[in-house]
């Protein structure tokens, strides 16, 4: 005599074909699509000041720092073809900080740092929004990332 019913036997293997289904999906498009989790660094000060620092010809750091009710640096200038490690912070509360069209969303937590890489292979305007509701003025915080053919920004814009 068998323990388990033939009815329950079904039920098990398709619940085992559908979690083999999901986890292969998850990791299709983990593949597919080039995500990557963000990482979480010891907090330091050296963070808060927003910068944008060219460390060779395609290699840039930008420290990202979310305030009520702007990114800092809100614009970003860097070539096609540039890898961009993205380091975001929030001098207050906690704020989203999602790249449009590249698949990033993270978070700018106070006292913490966030960091992902992110690659710009197309040229265009790559708008930046928090996703987390911040206060009032929170629909008008907003940044860019500008990808272009020069590497230097017009002389009439700051870095």
């Amino acid at each position: 005599m068998s323990l388990i019913d033939k009815t329950e036997k079904r039920v098990m293997m398709a619940s085992g074909a559908v979690l083999a289904l999901f986890l292969f999906s998850v990791l299709y498009a983990k593949g597919k699509y080039k995500s990557d989790l963000p990482e979480c660094l010891p907090y330091s000060k050296a963070y808060e000041t927003p910068k944008v620092t060219k460390l060779d010809d395609s290699t840039y750091q930008v420290f990202a720092v979310a305030q009520m009710w702007q990114f800092q640096p809100s614009e970003i200038y860097v070539p096609v073809g540039s890898e961009v490690d993205f380091f975001v912070t929030s001098k207050d509360v906690v704020h989203g900080f999602n790249i449009l069209l590249k698949n990033v969303n993270m978070m700018a937590i106070y006292g913490n740092i966030n960091k992902t890489t992110v690659k710009f292979d197309k040229p265009g305007v790559y708008k930046i929004t928090c996703h987390e509701y911040c206060g009032v003025g929170h629909q008008n915080m907003q940044a860019q990332v500008i990808v272009n053919y020069p590497t230097e920004p017009p002389p009439n814009l700051p870095r």
